[in-house]
């Protein structure tokens, strides 16, 4: 595959996971920690986005997310184009300012 025809796909991570306790409130953030160090940008509290070059960097940040999982709770990873992405649109509440003008993203190629 040519440089120019690599594909930039976009890695959701939705989860909800326990917090009644101390412990399951220690484990969620550990989580949520894991995401951010991995690169993962937080649109919502238990909605994260990474920005992958290529499916094999999705499959591979799948498998990291996947070794980190918490041993409760649920985790759903979601996989979508570029353009798919600059699709979204904030439809309820006001806006923060970094979220009217867009998260900008730097790809490195």
């Amino acid at each position: 595959m040519r440089a120019e025809e690599v594909r930039i796909l976009w890695l959701f991570v939705f989860f909800d996971l326990p917090v009644g306790t101390k412990a399951e409130r220690r484990v969620a953030t550990r989580f949520r920690n894991f995401l951010k160090d991995d690169g993962y940008m937080m649109l919502q509290f238990s909605v994260y986005a990474r920005v992958c070059r290529g499916e094999e960097a999705v499959e591979k940040h799948v498998q990291r997310v996947t070794g980190n999982l918490p041993s409760k709770g649920s985790v759903r990873a979601l996989q979508v184009t570029d353009r798919q992405y600059d699709r979204m649109r904030l439809l309820l509440g006001t806006a923060k300012n970094s979220e009217k003008t867009g998260a900008k993203q730097m790809v490195l190629l």
